[in-house]
């Protein structure tokens, strides 16, 4: 009995060992395949942005935690079906691995719509085959001379989360049918802060998945100017790989100086940053072969100033005279906290 017993209880050990193994076996190959499956986590941080033609194309930019395979978005005009498998249209995105902090890397992703109809509704959604978001949608600008309406907002920068979510809720609750938004610069307090840029888009919610969004750089989306000095002095990394904004201004300022013709305004959108010289004679360029009824500019900080010690001197003699000799008809500015005209 005692050599039976000691056969079984060495088969039992035997088998315990056994699945033992198996299951530290199948955890691993597990874990393998978990790192070779790049779409487990879903989009997030999705923006549309206006393009230069407005009425006929479209961007939309997102994120995604890990590396995604093969991320896309698919598109469709809305028909009177409802039915939005009618006539999808998929687009390959661009990525760019993103560099946080401490070899933390992020991956963005953007894709342009084009030959869109203009004032026409059209839904998309983004991601990849097996994780996309939800379905949204935008409607494209009319080609014509056409009143419409926009919301501008200044300097969210200070506690996003907290206070600045309310803001926003209460503007596109005054303007549901507001046809973009434009930001003025200080998104965030510091600019190169991942955590910051969460709170902002977490402040936003759903909306600039379905209201597209024109934006500009403040000074606290560049490095302190006390501390940083000559080449060091740029935009934050973490600017372009957030939106996809025309590319139409000077040279070494694309998607921070731009101009966007919407329904007989255009938008010409400064960085009062940097390169003020070479902006102010691309400025004389295109306010001279506009063709548009009116014309808005906007820039950061303001030519003149409500705040103490202010004065901006150098903005006012660049840009002055030419938003003179063009009777440039509205010029939006955030920076100093306060609100004026």
């Amino acid at each position: 009995m005692a050599s039976s017993y000691t056969k079984i209880n060495i088969c039992l050990k035997k088998l315990i060992l056994c699945i033992s193994l198996f299951l530290i076996t199948s955890c691993i190959a597990s874990q393998d395949q978990t790192s070779q499956y790049y779409n487990v986590d879903p989009p997030e941080r999705i923006i549309l942005n206006l393009t230069k033609k407005p009425s006929n194309s479209q961007a939309v930019t997102w994120r995604t935690r890990n590396k995604a395979l093969s991320p896309k978005a698919q598109i469709t005009a809305l028909t009177n079906s409802g039915n939005l498998q009618e006539s999808i249209k998929t687009i390959n995105a661009l990525s760019e691995k993103v560099n946080l902090e401490k070899g933390k890397f992020v991956y963005h992703h953007s894709i342009v719509f084009n030959n869109l109809k203009p004032n026409t509704i059209y839904a998309y959604r983004v991601g990849t085959d097996d994780n996309f978001s939800e379905w949204n949608q935008f409607k494209t600008a009319s080609e014509k001379h056409k009143p419409f309406k926009f919301v501008y907002l200044g300097d969210p920068q200070e506690e996003i989360k907290s206070l600045c979510s309310r803001a926003f809720r209460a503007a596109y609750k005054k303007a549901p049918t507001a046809d973009f938004w434009l930001f003025v610069g200080d998104l965030v307090d510091n600019g190169d802060r991942d955590e910051e840029w969460d709170e902002f888009f977490y402040g936003l919610g759903f909306i600039p998945r379905t209201t597209p969004m024109i934006l500009i750089p403040g000074n606290h989306e560049y490095p302190d100017k006390r501390y940083v000095h000559g080449k060091d002095f740029k935009l934050s990394h973490l600017w372009q790989p957030h939106f996809t904004l025309p590319e139409n201004g000077p040279p070494g300022l694309e998607e921070s100086v731009y101009f966007i013709d919407y329904q007989g305004v255009r938008f010409v959108m400064l960085n009062g940053n940097e390169k003020l010289e070479e902006q102010s004679i691309w400025l004389d360029k295109i306010l001279s072969e506009n063709p548009q009824s009116w014309t808005i500019a906007a820039i950061h900080q303001p030519i003149y100033s409500t705040a103490k010690y202010r004065k901006n001197l150098k903005k006012k003699k660049l840009l002055v005279p030419i938003f003179d000799k063009y009777s440039v008809d509205l010029v939006l500015q955030g920076h100093d906290h306060s609100y004026s005209r």
